[in-house]
């Protein structure tokens, strides 16, 4: 048995000072695996200082590969409201150079150089009584620092909160996220998963998270703060979808997994497409050799009907498939909801019933 001397002394936060980021130096206390692909490090300083920051902040850190040290940035996983430590969760993907490192290398006892924190992709930042938290894999992150502080800190609040993944068994936080809602009425939890595990059953939302899906989980979800981290082209499908509808992205908020930025001014605006019913567009039926001028706010569906031609359809809102068309040239605008596959979007197909021409278009209907 260990004598009280052994034991690790835990001090009172008023005997510590808050860490100097400028020191740079954190020490691995903590490796926890997430999943089979992810893992949380945690993190305190060599003089046990305690740690302030806003939940959804990042850190910098100094991985020192053999080709020399790069420097990479991690989103806090960890909230405030638990000042002793600090962590981050990784998921390893086959070109991420640090991450591997990490996996391969860090253990306990370990230390790195570190910058920060920094960020502002933080519920500090922009306040609200409502939140929607919308995620995919890794993009997790800065939303469970959010949720943690807000679950810690007793206070109601009301958040709806989405997250992505390829199978089940790749959802991080999974477990203590479930715990959570079960104790907090006002959190709204839900999971969208691309494809079952083998030999399980799954019975959650599948397949791409899309409008219908969105109203289902958060019926009310323009009255919210929208916060959004995951793959650029997983950010770019929600943007699709909540500009579509009509939300105000003043309320919409994303964080990067590789450009994060310390100043709201330097955040470039998303270039998406959005269609202008005050300009002008054609449509081309190649098969029916008919031409027909429109507006960009107009579907191919609805101008393939005003001249003349039937493209079968059936529920007319992106989700039977039905009305599958193949754009020869030009470029239109899809937000579907389920009813096409990416590898036939890549192919030129469209749904006419949710796809609009921007300028010129050719289809071979």
């Amino acid at each position: 048995m260990r004598s009280i001397e052994a034991l690790p002394r835990f001090r009172n936060l008023d005997e510590l000072v808050p860490w100097n980021a400028q020191s740079q130096v954190l020490e691995c206390v903590a490796v926890l695996p997430e999943t089979a692909s992810a893992r949380t490090y945690c993190f305190q300083t060599p003089e046990e200082s305690w740690f302030r920051y806003q939940p959804g902040q990042f850190i910098t850190l100094e991985i020192p590969l053999p080709s020399g040290p790069v420097h990479r940035t991690y989103t806090l996983s960890s909230s405030p409201s638990r000042p002793m430590l600090i962590a981050i969760t990784v998921k390893l993907q086959d070109d991420s150079t640090g991450t591997r490192w990490l996996f391969d290398n860090l253990q306990v006892g370990g230390r790195l150089k570190a910058f920060g924190p920094a960020g502002f992709f933080s519920c500090h930042t922009w306040p609200s009584d409502k939140y929607l938290f919308i995620s995919a894999g890794s993009g997790i992150t800065p939303m469970m620092s959010m949720t943690r502080w807000f679950f810690d800190q007793g206070r109601h609040c009301d958040i709806a909160f989405v997250n992505c993944a390829r199978r089940p068994s790749e959802i991080i936080f999974r477990a203590e996220l479930e715990r959570m809602a079960a104790r907090v009425p006002s959190f709204n939890l839900a999971w969208v998963v691309s494809e079952p595990d083998p030999y399980s059953v799954w019975t959650g939302y599948r397949g791409r998270l899309n409008g219908l899906m969105l109203e289902l989980i958060a019926p009310d979800y323009f009255e919210r703060e929208i916060f959004c981290c995951g793959p650029a082209a997983f950010m770019q499908a929600v943007r699709d979808v909540l500009n579509a509808a009509g939300f105000d992205m003043e309320r919409y908020h994303e964080e990067s997994f590789h450009a994060p930025v310390t100043d709201p001014a330097a955040v470039d605006e998303p270039d998406d497409v959005i269609p202008d019913e005050s300009k002008k567009a054609r449509i081309r039926f190649l098969d029916s050799d008919l031409e027909a001028s429109c507006h960009e706010t107009d579907t191919i569906l609805s101008v393939a009907r005003e001249a003349g031609l039937n493209i079968p359809s059936g529920c007319q809102f992106g989700v039977c498939g039905t009305c599958k068309v193949h754009v020869r040239s030009g470029q239109s605008h899809m937000v579907h909801n389920g009813g096409i596959r990416e590898d036939e979007v890549e192919e030129g197909y469209v749904l006419a019933c949710c796809t609009q021409p921007i300028g010129t278009i050719e289809v071979e209907v």
